[in-house]
C-alpha cells in the first residue's frame, strides 16, 4: 500500500506541479494584454499593438493548455481518490461549478477579443480584454478555494465516518480561503511578471526591437514588482493561519519540534527528524512567534507535541518553504530597485536587465515550493483533521502506468506549447523590426 499510495501521490503532485504554471500564466497574461491594449488606444503606437497581439496570441495558446491539463486533473481526483470525491464532491462542489462557469466566461471573452478587433467599438474591444482576466483570475480563486477547504475543512459535521449538515457555501468560505487565494493570486502575478520581463530582457540584450521590448519590461515588471512588495504582507497572514490552524504545518516549516514561548524564527538549515534537531540554521530570537501571533512571547506548538505518525515528511517542507522565502525576498528587493530607477526617471541599465533575464525562473520555483508546503505539509491527511490520504487513495492496480503515461503526454504537450510561444515570440519581433526599419 505503501509504495500505491506514493505513486498515487506523485501522479497527483506532477499534473499539480505542471498545470499551476498554465493556471498562473493563465490567471496573468490577459492584465498585461488589457494594459497594453489600453496604452495602444492611449498612444496610437503600432509596437504597443504588435504587443498587444503577440500577447493575446500566447493567452489563447496557454489558455489551450491549461484547459487540457485542468481537465485531467478533474478525472485524477475521481480515478485516484475515490474516497476523497465520495465524501468532499457535495460539500466542496460549488467552487468547481463557478470555476467552470468562470472557464466559459474567460473563453468567451477571449475569443471576442482575438477576433473583435475592427469589428467592435474601441472601448468595448478593450473591456472584453479586461473581462478575460478577471475571469481567469475568478477561475484560479474558486479552485484555490476549494484547495483551502482540505487544509481548514468547514460547512459540514462529520459523525461515524460521513458527513452531515452541509453547509456549502460556508465550506467555501472556509477559515483560510481568503488569505490563501489573496497569496496565490500575488504569487502567480510574481512569478509570471518577472519571467515575461526576463524573456523580453534577454530579447532587448539581443538588440532585437527594443521600442517593443522596453514597453513589455515595463507592463509585467510594474505588476510583478507590486506583487513582490505586497507578498510578505500576504505571507505573514497566511502563517497566522497556518499557526491557528494547522500548527503542526508550521512546526514543520520552521522545523521547530520543541513547543516554547519566544520562539525563534529559523533561516536555513537541515532537520533530522531522528535527533528531532535541526543542524546550520541562523536563529532570530522570538521572531516566530511574533511572525505568527504578534506577540514575542507567544507559545508555538512544536513538532514533539503531535504524534510522530502525524508529522509531514519535515525535511521537504522545511526546505520548500525556505526556498519560497529566500526566493521571493529576491524578487522583492529587484522589484523595489525598478521602482526606484522608474523613480528616479533613469533608463533600466544592462545590469538590471540581466539580473531580469537571471530571475526568469525564480518566481516559478518559489510558486512550485509554495505548493509543496502547502500540499506536502498537510500530509498525512488528505482533508486535515479529518480524512487521511492513506484512507482516500483507489485500490486500483496499474497507478504506475498512468504516472509515466502523462508524464510522457505533459513533456510532450510542454515542449510543444514552448515551441508555439517561441516562434509567436520570435516572429513579432521580426515584423517589428521590419516596420521599424520601414
Amino acid at each position: 500500500m505503501t509504495d500505491h499510495l506514493l505513486m498515487a501521490r506523485s501522479t497527483m503532485a506532477f499534473s499539480l506541479g505542471f498545470h499551476i504554471i498554465f493556471a498562473a500564466v493563465g490567471m496573468v497574461m490577459p492584465f498585461f494584454m488589457f494594459a497594453s491594449q489600453v496604452s495602444f488606444t492611449r498612444r496610437k503606437n503600432y509596437h504597443d499593438l504588435q504587443l498587444t497581439n503577440m500577447w493575446s496570441k500566447g493567452v489563447a495558446v496557454i489558455f489551450a493548455t491549461g484547459a487540457v491539463s485542468g481537465t485531467v486533473l478533474s478525472f485524477e481526483l475521481g480515478l485516484l481518490w475515490p474516497g476523497f470525491m465520495k465524501h468532499a464532491g457535495p460539500i466542496i462542489g460549488m467552487p468547481f461549478s463557478w470555476e467552470g462557469t468562470a472557464f466559459f466566461l474567460e473563453a468567451i471573452a477571449l475569443g471576442i477579443f482575438l477576433y473583435g478587433r475592427g469589428k467592435l467599438p474601441v472601448w468595448a474591444h478593450t473591456l472584453s480584454g479586461l473581462v478575460v482576466g478577471v475571469a481567469g483570475l475568478a477561475s484560479g480563486i474558486f479552485i484555490v478555494s476549494a484547495n483551502s477547504w482540505m487544509n481548514t475543512p468547514a460547512g459540514f459535521d462529520w459523525v461515524n465516518g460521513a458527513a452531515i449538515n452541509v453547509d456549502p457555501v460556508k465550506a467555501m468560505f472556509n477559515k483560510h480561503w481568503l488569505q490563501q487565494s489573496v497569496h496565490m493570486a500575488l504569487a502567480s502575478f510574481e512569478a509570471v511578471g518577472f519571467a515575461v520581463a526576463g524573456i523580453h530582457a534577454l530579447f532587448y540584450l539581443k538588440g532585437k526591437n527594443k521600442a517593443l521590448n522596453i514597453s513589455a519590461i515595463h507592463i509585467s515588471l510594474t505588476f510583478a514588482a507590486i506583487a513582490a512588495l505586497l507578498q510578505p504582507i500576504s505571507g505573514h497572514f497566511s502563517a497566522q493561519q497556518v499557526a491557528k490552524n494547522q500548527p503542526v504545518k508550521l512546526a514543520a516549516m520552521e522545523s521547530h519540534f520543541e513547543t516554547e514561548k519566544g520562539a525563534s524564527l529559523v533561516i536555513g538549515g537541515i532537520p533530522d527528524t531522528e535527533s528531532r534537531t535541526i543542524q546550520g540554521a541562523i536563529r532570530l530570537p522570538k521572531l516566530l512567534s511574533f511572525l505568527a501571533f504578534n506577540d514575542f512571547s507567544a507559545e508555538v506548538k512544536g513538532l514533539n507535541d503531535f504524534p510522530r505518525e502525524e508529522w509531514p515528511p519535515v525535511l521537504i517542507v522545511h526546505l520548500a518553504f525556505q526556498l519560497m522565502v529566500a526566493l521571493g525576498s529576491l524578487l522583492m528587493v529587484i522589484g523595489a530597485v525598478f521602482f526606484f530607477l522608474r523613480w528616479r526617471k533613469k533608463s533600466l541599465p544592462r545590469w538590471f536587465l540581466k539580473t531580469l533575464v537571471c530571475a526568469i525562473p525564480m518566481g516559478f520555483l518559489a510558486l512550485e515550493a509554495g505548493w509543496v508546503v502547502t500540499e506536502v505539509g498537510r500530509q498525512p491527511w488528505i482533508v486535515y483533521g479529518i480524512m487521511k490520504t492513506a484512507d482516500a487513495v483507489t485500490p486500483m492496480p496499474g497507478i504506475g502506468f498512468h504516472f509515466v503515461l502523462f508524464l510522457l503526454v505533459y513533456l510532450f504537450t510542454a515542449t510543444l506549447c514552448v515551441f508555439l510561444l517561441y516562434r509567436l515570440m520570435v516572429h513579432t519581433q521580426k515584423g517589428a523590426e521590419e516596420v521599424s526599419r520601414g
